[in-house]
């Protein structure tokens, strides 16, 4: 078992493998970002004194978190092609990472929404009523007084958020994008040696998810200190 481990973890199978970690955590990261947007939309519509678009928000985020993220992936993949061609009539040739970062993004919106809107209940009222005091509209309050505030209660489960995406986005070698998961595959059907090609995978995962969990302890520490 030695030896075939130590005939897959060679130099240029680890480079190789770390070049799918370095796409799973740019995947990750952009997945975040974008779905921390989809969030603060979401988290705006639920909040909204607007039925419909409460009922859009709550429709989103039960829809995304009451069916498993593959199913998702895989509708988006089959279906916007069809969508597409319905419309232009033409076929389209996907980009399986985009494919992959749009299906990441908008399932970490729903969770993100809920986030981002629990951080923002927390609020004290005072403080919406401070923002009244100096003449804001709701939205200025909201972004130059709430949101700041709200975005450091939300930071460590955001966090695990973002450890959650680095796991997740495994699931995107699923439909041919090539990131670490899809690697170690690869590695594994060369020398006929699953095992091995995926220790070295498992490894790196963890290594990523101890490097965030490190550097949000970090970013912890420094936002209490800005209290």
């Amino acid at each position: 078992m030695y030896s075939a481990f130590s005939s897959v973890c060679t130099p240029e199978n680890l480079m190789y493998l770390l070049k799918g970690a370095v796409i799973s955590l740019v995947i990750a990261a952009l997945s975040l970002c974008i779905g921390t947007i989809f969030g603060i939309i979401g988290a705006s519509a639920k909040l909204s004194e607007n039925k419909v678009f409460r009922f859009l928000g709550n429709l989103y985020v039960e829809i995304i978190r009451g069916t498993p993220f593959l199913v998702q992936l895989t509708y988006i993949y089959l279906a916007f092609p069809l969508l597409y061609m319905a419309i232009t009539g033409n076929i389209i040739r996907q980009n399986l990472y985009v494919v992959g970062l749009a299906a990441l993004s908008i399932n970490s919106g729903a969770y993100t929404t809920e986030l981002i809107r629990s951080g923002i209940i927390g609020i004290d009222k005072g403080q919406f009523e401070a923002g009244e005091t100096l003449g804001l509209t709701k939205a200025q309050t909201m972004r130059m007084i709430i949101l700041p505030q709200a975005f450091k209660r939300i930071v460590p489960p955001l966090v695990s958020e973002f450890i959650t995406l680095v796991k997740d986005s495994s699931l995107i070698s699923t439909i041919g994008a090539v990131e670490l998961m899809k690697s170690a595959m690869v590695l594994g059907g060369v020398y006929y040696d699953y095992l091995s090609s995926l220790t070295i995978a498992a490894g790196y995962y963890l290594a990523m998810t101890l490097c965030i969990s490190f550097f949000a302890r970090k970013l912890e520490r420094k936002l209490a200190e800005s209290d």
